[in-house]
């Protein structure tokens, strides 16, 4: 019978973030004003995925970095800047959401800023294609599972963090992962 290595110790995460989130929470305009340069884009993505459309986007973004900003001047303790505001992006979106109760747009591109800087038509226009029958896919999927998934594929957040945004154990995290791969792989294959 062979022995199993003994667990390793979790890696310290040292957050190039800390000192930046330390002068917004005290009020620094030019911090805050840098939280939204290096982050807001990620953001804008993510709540792209999450509410469907880019002027929904843009109001959730806006609205996200609004809260941060009142959180980070209460005193919030944030240690890592990405995961802690695509929660609170999360949270925005659900809200609209609820209070819009719009639907996804299924005909809109994925990114249309990116998608409008194409130089070739035909590459646009497949490009659009794709997008939609992805958007549909993606539309099929429980709203959790599709948020497990974007952080991951789009946002490109590891297992902890996205347990972190989700308030999850990171092994509900990999099972969510998981099964929204399936899903999304059998949604693809029956839109063909």
């Amino acid at each position: 019978m062979s022995e199993r290595p003994p667990p390793r110790a979790p890696a310290t995460v040292i957050s190039l973030d800390r000192p930046l989130l330390e002068r917004a929470r005290r009020g620094d305009a030019g911090a805050l004003h840098e939280l939204f340069r290096q982050h807001a884009p990620r953001v804008w993505r993510f709540a792209r995925s999450v509410v469907g459309s880019a002027a929904a986007a843009d109001e959730v973004t806006q609205e996200s970095f609004v809260r941060a900003h009142a959180a980070l001047t209460s005193g919030a303790a944030v240690e890592r800047a990405l995961p802690w505001l695509l929660g609170v992006a999360r949270n925005v979106a659900r809200e609209h959401l609820r209070s819009s109760a719009k639907t996804v747009p299924l005909d809109e591109p994925v990114d249309a800023r990116a998608a409008s800087l194409a130089p070739d038509p035909e590459a646009l226009l497949l490009g659009r294609e794709v997008d939609v029958l992805l958007g549909r896919a993606l539309a099929r999927l429980d709203e959790e599972r599709r948020t497990a998934l974007v952080l991951r594929v789009d946002q490109q957040l590891s297992y902890d963090e996205i347990a972190d945004v989700l308030g999850w154990n990171v092994a509900r995290v990999k099972n969510e992962i998981h099964r929204a791969r399936l899903q999304l792989r059998a949604a693809l294959s029956s839109l063909r």
